[in-house]
């Protein structure tokens, strides 16, 4: 079985602190995954300026505005992500959400991109994403085939490398509606690397979707899910996502090669069990 890409899903979950950033990376890095993802927002292009106007209690004051801004990275910050994730040795990407942010990233000559579920119909972003030929993760969340279908072309018609990520865009996700079975449906229909993108709590659900030979997983992670914000609850917090990264290597192993062939050490055993009838192994 092929290693599955681990992907630590920082999101908006630093709380616009850089130290937390860092913190996050740390658990990240030791718990062994490959990489870890933000996202980038700018404000007055995704949010209405009577949305961002309208009244929301938080840390950093009293309106939406307020709050959005509190959560958003600037270059400084992003400046310092790259120079930690590189000396950490860890891979760092973002999904955008708008073009110009996507503009943003590309000075920092990332590896990957994300489409996030909510952007796979933003057909500008995705031609835009494509152009850069860079391979990218596209979450599936919130999506019909239709939505998807054309999400597909876009990067074929732009020969971009991608990857589909089965995603259920509630948060936390029921685990009645996880339905992994689209995992096959998904490799099925489009001829691609299939990956997982969970918003679930606890860890089950992930190992599931790992022995359905995912190519990528990406989880949520936090410091404590007790903190302040929307994508807390649906995280895991350090010790659980080294128990996560640990359980999918577990697993990619036991997975084997897919063979079946009778191993040396089931010789013995087979000739013990079988010896009141004939049979000889063709194993010497």
């Amino acid at each position: 079985m092929k290693k599955i890409y681990i992907i630590a899903e920082i999101g908006i979950n630093h709380n616009g602190d850089i130290d937390i950033a860092k913190k996050l990376i740390d658990s990240a890095k030791d718990a062994g995954a490959d990489a870890v993802k933000f996202q980038k927002r700018t404000i007055n292009l995704v949010y209405t300026k009577e949305m961002l106007n309208s009244p929301r209690e938080s840390p950093w004051g009293t309106t939406q505005r307020e709050q959005k801004e509190g959560l958003e990275f600037g270059i400084d910050e992003y400046s310092e992500i790259d120079k930690y994730c590189k000396s950490k040795d860890i891979e760092w990407f973002a999904s955008a959400w708008d073009l110009e942010s996507q503009e943003f990233l590309r000075q920092f000559k990332l590896k990957y991109n994300k489409i996030a579920s909510a952007m796979i119909v933003y057909e500008e972003l995705l031609k835009d994403v494509s152009l850069e030929g860079k391979h990218t993760f596209i979450s599936t969340g919130l999506s019909t085939f239709d939505e998807i279908d054309k999400a597909v072309k876009i990067f074929r018609d732009y020969e971009c490398s991608f990857e589909l990520m089965h995603c259920v865009s509630t948060y936390p996700l029921k685990i009645e509606n996880a339905n992994l079975s689209a995992i096959n449906t998904i490799r099925n229909r489009y001829k691609c690397n299939v990956g997982y993108s969970g918003h679930e709590v606890g860890l089950i659900v992930s190992y599931a979707a790992a022995a359905l030979g995912i190519s990528s997983l990406e989880r949520h992670i936090t410091l404590d899910r007790s903190m302040y914000g929307s994508d807390q609850a649906a995280s895991i917090e350090p010790q659980g996502f080294n128990k996560l990264v640990k359980g999918i290597r577990t697993i990619e192993t036991a997975m084997g090669d897919g063979l079946k062939n009778l191993l040396k050490e089931e010789v013995p055993i087979a000739k013990k069990l079988r010896q009141h009838i004939p049979w000889e192994s063709s194993l010497k």
